[in-house]
C-alpha cells in the first residue's frame, strides 16, 4: 500500500479584491496631505549665507516677498512697488491673522529697501518676520 500526502486546496494566487479601495485610500491621503508650490518666482536672487537657522515647521503660515537683483519685490505672482506692500499685506493677514511674513532677500540688495519693506510690514500689522538664508558651511 502506498501513501500520499493531500496539498491543501488553497489557490497560490494573491487576493486583488481589496486592491483598489487601498490604492483610492492611498491617492486621497496624498492628495490632502501634498502641497503644490502656487507661485512662480519671476525676480532673479541670491540668498546670503547664515551660521545658525532656525525652520519654520507650519509652511501654510508663511508668505513670501522676495526682492531681486534690480530691486524688483515680488509678492505671490506679480511684481509690485513698495508702497502696495501694505494693503496687499493687510488683506493677507485679515485672512491668516498668524501669518509669517518670509524675506527672501538677494545678497546685494540695499538695506534702506530692507528697511522700506519693513515699515510697509509693520503699517499691515504683520509683525511676524523671518529672514530667509542658506546655510554656511
Amino acid at each position: 500500500m502506498k501513501f500520499e500526502k493531500k496539498r491543501a486546496s488553497s489557490s497560490e494566487e494573491i487576493p486583488t479584491a481589496s486592491m483598489p479601495d487601498i490604492i483610492f485610500m492611498l491617492l486621497l491621503f496624498f492628495m490632502v496631505t501634498t502641497t503644490m508650490r502656487e507661485v512662480q518666482v519671476l525676480v532673479d536672487y541670491k540668498l546670503p549665507n547664515a551660521k545658525a537657522l532656525e525652520k519654520i515647521e507650519n509652511k501654510r503660515l508663511i508668505s513670501y516677498i522676495w526682492v531681486g537683483k534690480g530691486d524688483r519685490i515680488q509678492i505671490d505672482d506679480s511684481i509690485v512697488k513698495v508702497d502696495q506692500i501694505r494693503e496687499i499685506m493687510y488683506k493677507k493677514r485679515q485672512e491668516l491673522p498668524n501669518i509669517i511674513v518670509s524675506l527672501r532677500v538677494d545678497v546685494g540688495t540695499d538695506m534702506g529697501l530692507v528697511t522700506d519693506i519693513q515699515q510697509e510690514l509693520r503699517k499691515a500689522y504683520c509683525l511676524r518676520i523671518n529672514y530667509s538664508a542658506n546655510v554656511k558651511v
